[in-house]
């Protein structure tokens, strides 16, 4: 018996052990994709407003680069449409967090209209039930600690060369200002504690009121006394004078970059964006010089631009009649949705003015979408300086804006099925983002909303405008030009407001490709819509190719062509 099972043993060594099996394509993907999911760098009930030093950015980069490589051993020709899409945006995505951390980006954490302590205006929101009075009292508590950390990767910045140019700043003191007060009823951080949820009882209202007394008083008045110290004593005596990124360290490969980020394609360079965006410029010109000769305007272009930069006929004489406006605006087009989409979104959306705090340096509306299931997404429309917001580029602005622009298109994704990556349904890209809000501006032409060649003239103008972006951003940061020359070019062929025009250069100097996502986005969805209307001819519908567009959520530019590439194939068959 001893000698039988010994013999068993060694024969039971010499068989072949099966393998344990690979795991497939998809497999590794949804392995790598539920570890991003997943992925925290630090924990947020810890840090209410984020942990924002060195090595929460070294983690991050680190992360991103062990996820990449899982994601090279996936077989993408054995992936689904939709999975497929999910392996190129997960790539897309992680290259970028590692880019992002390899040209030091955090240590420059500042805009011209936004950066880490403009941000802290958008807590300041109605508190609906006690978790949201609860978070809302710690992220002020956690104000100092966030403050002293960006102060932390600023001075680094300073150091290595990385920062903002000086030339934006003038006027950035607004940025603090309304928050340095010594009455805490004064404070915009009191507002929502004046009106707190009737659930919570009087006693316990009256304590939280007192919290946020002290806690206005003794972390948010200080904190932004310390901004204030900061950037007037330390950051602006140091900072840059150039304001093209190129003249930076690492800064012409940093340009490039952020073209193909920004772009969603490594196919252009400076020089290409730079020639298209004139291309743009000279077509775009005709069109509104045939407006122009069509309203028996006998001045010349410059002057037509000089006469609706001042007719007080093209003004709002009032924040509220401003606002009355784009709520109209919103609501015509809001009824003409049906007939150009299949899918609409469930999340409604409200039409406010933008908080007074930042209206100076903002821009003239922008979308903001909700932060919990019980907000709406947010227009907001800049009421500061009525005679710098023209009547006649509402509809533009209100099509790109809410619907069908930002709103829809942001909605749909956030509403993705359960079957799509949660990183999917968060993900936003500006050439997608941004070269659809652009294109529909083009769409309300096709639904009726501008009403007479005014408002006709300024959705041309706010095209112009982004045509113009192509042509200033690339002279700012890879032809060197100066501020000047970039004012010049925008007055001369926009019927932007000078305050705008300022405005919006600041904004192109301070966040260098982001402004080249529009033109190039709207570009691609107009060109693949052309081409679908030659090759389908009468089978052409509107609502199927927008749902081709806006079905699979955001992508880059690359997979939209083949999206529809692939939609007009099987179409044409069918």
């Amino acid at each position: 018996m001893k000698r039988f099972f010994l013999a068993f043993i060694t024969v039971a060594f010499l068989l072949p052990v099966r393998a344990q099996e690979s795991p497939g394509p998809d497999e590794i993907l949804d392995s790598v994709i539920r570890r991003v999911d997943a992925f925290r760098p630090f924990d947020r009930s810890q840090y209410p407003l984020g942990l924002f030093t060195e090595e929460r950015y070294r983690k991050e980069a680190d992360f991103a680069r062990q996820q990449l490589q899982d994601l090279s051993k996936v077989d993408t020709a054995a992936l689904s449409e939709t999975n497929r899409i999910s392996w190129e945006l997960l790539r897309f995505t992680l290259q970028d967090e590692i880019d992002r951390y390899r040209f030091k980006m955090h240590l420059n954490p500042i805009q011209a209209d936004q950066g880490f302590h403009l941000n802290l205006n958008y807590r300041i929101r109605p508190l609906l039930n006690y978790d949201e009075v609860r978070d809302y009292l710690k992220m002020m508590e956690a104000i100092p600690a966030f403050v002293d950390q960006h102060f932390q990767l600023m001075r680094e910045g300073l150091r290595q060369g990385i920062s903002q140019p000086k030339i934006i700043f003038e006027g950035y003191q607004t940025t603090w200002e309304d928050h340095i007060v010594s009455d805490y009823r004064q404070s915009p951080f009191y507002g929502p504690l004046e009106n707190l949820p009737s659930k919570l009882d009087a006693g316990q209202r009256d304590s939280v009121r007192l919290a946020g007394q002290r806690l206005i008083m003794e972390k948010v008045v200080p904190g932004f006394r310390k901004i204030k110290k900061f950037f007037e004593e330390e950051y602006l005596p140091e900072t840059r004078e150039a304001i093209g990124v190129s003249q930076t360290p690492d800064g012409a490969e940093f340009y490039q970059n952020r073209i193909n980020f920004f772009t969603t394609d490594s196919r252009y360079t400076a020089r290409d964006i730079y020639e298209i965006g004139m291309r743009e410029v000279g077509r775009i010109e005709s069109e509104m010089n045939k407006i122009i000769d069509a309203l028996g305007y006998e001045g010349s272009f410059r002057e037509f631009l000089a006469f609706l930069r001042t007719d007080p006929r093209f003004y709002a004489k009032s924040a509220g009649e401003l606002l009355k406006e784009a709520r109209d605006i919103a609501k015509r087009i809001d009824g003409e949705l049906p007939r150009f989409f299949k899918t609409l979104p469930r999340r409604p959306y409200g039409v406010k003015p933008v908080p007074d705090a930042i209206a100076p340096k903002y821009t003239g509306g922008r979308y903001v979408p909700p932060r919990s299931p019980a907000q709406s997404g947010t227009y907001l429309v800049n009421t500061y300086k009525l005679g710098s917001r023209p009547l006649y580029t509402l509809p533009a602005l209100t099509a790109h804006e809410a619907v069908p622009g930002h709103h829809l298109q942001g909605a749909l994704n956030r509403e993705l099925s359960e079957n799509f990556p949660g990183f999917r349904r968060r993900l936003y890209l500006s050439a997608f983002g941004e070269g659809w809000g652009l294109y529909s501006e083009y769409l309300a032409a096709d639904m009726g909303i501008y009403r007479d060649p005014y408002e006709k003239f300024g959705q041309l103008t706010y095209e112009m405008w982004r045509a113009c972006r192509l042509v200033v951003d690339t002279g700012i940061h890879a032809l060197g030009w100066s501020r000047e020359e970039a004012v010049r070019f925008m007055e001369q062929h926009t019927a932007l407001s000078l305050h705008e025009i300022n405005t919006e250069t600041d904004r192109y100097i301070a966040w260098p490709g982001q402004a080249l996502s529009y033109k190039m986005g709207e570009i691609t969805i107009r060109e693949l819509r052309a081409e679908a209307e030659e090759a389908l001819g009468a089978g052409f519908d509107i609502r199927e190719f927008h749902e081709v567009i806006l079905g699979e959520g955001t992508v880059t530019l690359p997979i939209l062509r083949r999206r529809v590439a692939d939609y007009v194939a099987a179409r044409s068959k069918s």
